[in-house]
C-alpha cells in the first residue's frame, strides 16, 4: 500500500516541500530511503524503528520503501522523521485517519518522543506561501511558531499524540498566536552609553553612524573604552520592526540558536567573533551551508575587536556584503544566498605596542612596524568604512564624576528621530537609512551648495579620497543634516563628515 505525507526540508533560510512517498510490499525486509537524502534523513529508518516499537506500534517485517520528491533537490536534516513515521503508519494500515493537506515535521527519539528542529520559522512561512496553512510540530517548537499568523499548528510531544489526535482518541488544541512587542525589548541589554565616561567625541560619532546606518571604525589605545562604546550601538539603535524580528528569526533559527522561551528575536543581534574566526565561520557554509557571523549579525551589528588581528582573507570576505547587503555562499554542495545587512564596527589601536600619539606614553614601534599594522586592514575595506573616529584616553576626574551621562534612551529618540525622516523621503525608493543610498539617491537627496562642493573638493585632492569616499561622506554629510533637522547640506555639515573619514591622520 502506498501513503503520500506532506514535510518540508530547508535550503539555506527557504522552505522546500517534500512529497514522502511510503510503499510496502512482499519481499525480504529491507527499509530503503531514496530521493537524495542525507546521513541525517538516511539515518531516520534507525530512530523511526525504535520510536515506533516504543510507542506501541509494529514495524512491518516487508519491503519498505520511501520516495522524497521531488527527488533533485537534496533533503537534510532530521525534521522528516515524523513524516516518515506517519507515511510508514498509513503504510501499514496503523493510521486510517486523513492527512491530506497537514506538513508533518519533527525529529524522533527513540522512545518515540518529538525533539525541537530548527528553522521552524522560516519552514513556516514557506509553506504558507505556497497555500498550505495546517502543520504538526513538535511541543518545543510551539512559542517559535506562534508568532506566524493564518495557519493551524498543533503542537504534540510524542508520535503517540499524533496517532492518537488523528485516530479522535485525544485531540490536541491549536496553539494560540502571539502579537509581537517590544516593550521589553530593551530589558535585553546589559549596556548603557550612560554608564560611558567622557569620550564626548566618539559618541557623537556613534550617533551619526547609528542614525544613518554608518559603519564605523573606532581607533584608539588599549583600555579607553572602545569595546564598552561597541557594545553600547545596539541600545542606542531603533527598536526591530515585526518584518526585521522575522527575517532575524528565520536566520536564528536555521543555526539552531533560538530559546525555548523567546520563540522570536526581539534585540538586535551583536556578534563579536574571536580574530581566530576563519572565513568559513565569518561567510557561512561547511557542509551543510549555514549561515555565518555575517548573517547572525544581519538586523544588528558585528563587532570586530582588534581588527588588524584578524585574517586578512576574513576581512576581505565583508567587502560584498557591505556593498550588497546580502552574502552568496557557494560550495561543492549548493549554493545559498542569505541577507547579511549588518552595522560594522571595528576598533584597533593606533599601532601594536598602542601607545602611537599617546601624549604620556612611549611608543615602542618603529615607523615600518605601523605601517605594517595599519597595512592588515586594506583601502577598499577602509573606504567602506564611513566614520573613523580617535577614542581619546579618559581622565581620571572623569572616571570618578558620580554623574550618569546622557542615557542610551535619550539617544535613541534622537536616532528614531533621525531615522522617521529617512523612512519618509525613501518611501518610494526600496531604501531605509542614508548609507543604502546609490548614486542616484545621492544626485536627488544630496545637493551640495557650491561651498559646500569647494570644501568637498578641497578634502578630495588633499586627503587623496576615491570616489566611494566621496559619496560616503555626502552620505554622512546627509545624516547630520538630518539630525539637526536641515533639509539642505550645509558646510558644517560636509566638514564634519571630512573630519570622520581620517581622524587625525592615523589612518
Amino acid at each position: 500500500m502506498i501513503s503520500k505525507v506532506l514535510g518540508f526540508t530547508l535550503q539555506g533560510i527557504k522552505g522546500v516541500a517534500v512529497e514522502v512517498e511510503t510503499d510496502i510490499n512482499n519481499g525480504l525486509p529491507a527499509f530503503d530511503v531514496v530521493g537524495l537524502a542525507d546521513t541525517a534523513v538516511r539515518e531516520s529508518k534507525e530512530r523511526i524503528r525504535s520510536a515506533l516499537k516504543n510507542s506501541g506500534f509494529s514495524v512491518p517485517t516487508r519491503k519498505i520503501t520511501v520516495n522524497l520528491a521531488p527527488a533533485d533537490i537534496k533533503k537534510e536534516g532530521s525534521a522528516l522523521d515524523l513524516a516518515l513515521a506517519v507515511g510508514l503508519l498509513k503504510s501499514s494500515g496503523q493510521l486510517v485517519a486523513e492527512t491530506d493537506g497537514v506538513v508533518f515535521m519533527g525529529e524522533l527519539s527513540l522512545d518515540g518522543g518529538l525533539r525541537r528542529i530548527n528553522g521552524v520559522l522560516p519552514t513556516l512561512i514557506a509553506a504558507l506561501s505556497d497555500g498550505y496553512t495546517k502543520f504538526i510540530l513538535p511541543k518545543a517548537n510551539e512559542v517559535e511558531a506562534s508568532y506566524v499568523h493564518g495557519i493551524e499548528v498543533i503542537a504534540a510531544q510524542s508520535l503517540k499524540e499524533v496517532v492518537d489526535h488523528f485516530s479522535g482518541l485525544k485531540v490536541l488544541e491549536p496553539i494560540k498566536h502571539k502579537e509581537y512587542v517590544t516593550s521589553a525589548v530593551q530589558n535585553c541589554y546589559d549596556s548603557d552609553m550612560a554608564l560611558v565616561k567622557g569620550q564626548k567625541v566618539a559618541k557623537r560619532a556613534l550617533e551619526v553612524a547609528v542614525s544613518g546606518g554608518h559603519n564605523v571604525l573606532f581607533v584608539g589605545a588599549p583600555g579607553t573604552g572602545k569595546t564598552m562604546l561597541a557594545k553600547c550601538i545596539p541600545t542606542i539603535m531603533p527598536d526591530m520592526t515585526f518584518s526585521e524580528a522575522l527575517e532575524t528569526t528565520k536566520i536564528h533559527s536555521v543555526a539552531g540558536m533560538l530559546k525555548d522561551c523567546d520563540g522570536i528575536v526581539f534585540a538586535r543581534p551583536f556578534r563579536s567573533p574571536h580574530h581566530t574566526a576563519s572565513t568559513v565561520a565569518m561567510t557561512g557554509g561547511s557542509h551543510n551551508l549555514r549561515p555565518g557571523e555575517i548573517s547572525l549579525a544581519h538586523n544588528g551589528v558585528l563587532f570586530l575587536d582588534e581588527m588588524p588581528e584578524y585574517n586578512r582573507s576574513t576581512l576581505e570576505s565583508l567587502r560584498q556584503p557591505l556593498e550588497d547587503g546580502v552574502i552568496s555562499v557557494s560550495r561543492a554542495t549548493g549554493s545559498v544566498e542569505y541577507p547579511a545587512n549588518f552595522m560594522l564596527c571595528g576598533s584597533m589601536n593606533p599601532c601594536p605596542c598602542g601607545n602611537y600619539g599617546s601624549a604620556d606614553k612611549v611608543c615602542t614601534c618603529s615607523p615600518a612596524m605601523i605601517a605594517k599594522y595599519k597595512a592588515k586592514i586594506s583601502g577598499p575595506l577602509l573606504d567602506r568604512i564611513d566614520i573613523q573616529v580617535e577614542v581619546d584616553s579618559v581622565k581620571y576626574s572623569e572616571l570618578t564624576d558620580d554623574e550618569l551621562a546622557e542615557s542610551s534612551k535619550d539617544i535613541r529618540a534622537r536616532v528614531n528621530r533621525t531615522r522617521l525622516i529617512q523612512k519618509e523621503r525613501f518611501k518610494n525608493d526600496g531604501i531605509l537609512t542614508n548609507s543604502d543610498m546609490g548614486e542616484k539617491h545621492i544626485k536627488k537627496y544630496c545637493k551640495l551648495s557650491n561651498e559646500c562642493e569647494q570644501i568637498l573638493k578641497n578634502a578630495y585632492d588633499t586627503l587623496h579620497l576615491s570616489p566611494r569616499a566621496r559619496s560616503r561622506i555626502i552620505k554622512v554629510a546627509r545624516t547630520i543634516a538630518d539630525m539637526a533637522l536641515y533639509d539642505d547640506i550645509r558646510p558644517e555639515h560636509i566638514l564634519e563628515a571630512i573630519s570622520y573619514r581620517h581622524s587625525d591622520g592615523m589612518l
